[in-house]
């Protein structure tokens, strides 16, 4: 398979530069962006003057090592956010566009050269549509992993394009740079191997019997071989609502009916045109500013609030949340119609029905909840607005 030509956009940096727009202030001071993955605090981003630090790395390695770093709970659905806007512009520039990871993008660029002149041009059409706050390093070459490299070793605003030999560009560079397991690098440190060179004079066959498919994968990179293809972004309905909490709470209750609100918006909504939801994804902000985040899919699509908000409470009886809820939102991603369904044969089952359908259609003709019906939350707490809450009836 012949490899495409690929533009690669790197944003140095990408979290932290998010964080650098809300806070100015950090612009010159030293940060550490941090998530949770399971137990642990682990290092996502850090400040260029701090190149000490590395992605990964533990945070108290970090604070051994950086003590007077300003230590930053990473919001990751506000840097997808920024990220998917981004994103969304690059496409009005080439239609094929992937997204690799947070911060960087593929871009095919077969058949441009129909409305650029040059790289160049494809580059200094790219760069307008990029805020200023990021900064940017380009990469142009025949398959994602050599314009990753091209663009990685780029200074920012500046682009590469590969013109000389290939392996003569790669047999300098470390081993660290290949797409494998963190076992197979560590492997290849104890057997010596420490750059790409080292690897691309050596014969398939020892690499397959140490290595196994890995083995082949490295083989085949090292010699400028690379036939990844390019996945564009899938074009889909997104609908995004969340919720800050007035107060923190582990109450399963509270957090379903705050679930219920939000769904009661999204169903409200004209887009759906008697469409259900097939699949979303709920996540919460834990006290910290720890994230979760869990995919739900539905065998039949949910088309009222209360059956969905029904799949989500088995989901959080069976994964309990880590901790205080302070934010919430969902994310639907997949919409569908629901199949044919028999009418209930008791009357006082068919009226409730039936009363329920009038109210949904009055709601949708007014842009909202309209009746509503009062459910307990904490009767026991002392205060009274967390006692009980109005839900929309038509739930």
């Amino acid at each position: 398979m012949l490899a495409v030509k690929i533009l690669c956009v790197l944003l140095s940096h990408f979290p932290l530069r998010c964080e650098v727009l809300k806070r100015p202030a950090l612009e010159d001071r030293p940060a550490v962006v941090t998530h949770a993955v399971g137990s642990q605090r682990l290092v996502l981003d850090y400040s260029p003057e701090t190149p000490c630090l590395h992605y990964g790395m533990t945070l108290q390695q970090a604070l051994s090592l950086c003590g007077e770093a300003e230590i930053i709970s990473a919001d990751i659905p506000r840097y997808w956010a920024i990220f998917n806007s981004i994103l969304d512009s690059f496409e009005k520039k080439s239609p094929l566009v992937e997204a690799a990871d947070l911060g960087c993008a593929y871009l095919g660029l077969d058949g441009m050269h129909l409305i650029y002149k040059d790289d160049e041009a494809v580059v200094n059409a790219v760069k307008e549509v990029i805020p200023e706050s990021f900064k940017a390093q380009f990469g142009i070459a025949e398959g994602k992993f050599l314009s990753y490299l091209l663009a990685s070793n780029c200074p920012p605003g500046e682009y590469q394009a590969l013109t000389g030999s290939v392996r003569s560009f790669l047999k300098d560079l470390p081993c660290n740079t290949l797409p494998v397991s963190e076992k197979s690098k560590q492997k290849l440190s104890e057997f010596g191997l420490h750059t790409l060179g080292q690897i691309a004079v050596l014969e398939l066959g020892p690499l397959l019997s140490q290595f196994g498919p890995e083995g082949k994968r490295m083989w085949e990179l090292t010699r400028g071989h690379d036939d990844t293809p390019l996945y564009p972004r899938c074009s889909e309905e997104l609908i995004e609502e969340s919720v800050m909490l007035p107060s923190v709470t582990v109450s399963l209750e509270s957090i379903l009916v705050a679930v219920e609100s939000l769904l009661s918006r999204v169903f409200v909504r004209s887009s759906l045109k008697g469409r259900g939801i097939t699949r979303l994804a709920l996540w919460v902000s834990i006290l910290g500013s720890e994230y979760w985040e869990k995919t739900i899919k539905f065998k039949e699509p949910a088309m009222n609030a209360g059956k969905a908000v029904s799949r989500i409470k088995q989901m959080l009886e069976s994964s309990p949340l880590p901790g205080p809820v302070e934010e919430l939102g969902i994310k639907i991603t997949g919409l569908g119609y629901s199949s044919g369904r028999q009418k209930n044969l008791f009357t006082e089952v068919r009226a409730k029905d039936q009363l329920l359908d009038d109210i949904k259609q009055l709601e949708f003709r007014l842009g909202g909840p309209q009746v509503f019906k009062v459910k307990d939350l904490e009767p026991w707490s002392r205060i009274p607005e967390r006692r009980r809450a109005l839900i929309p009836i038509s739930q």
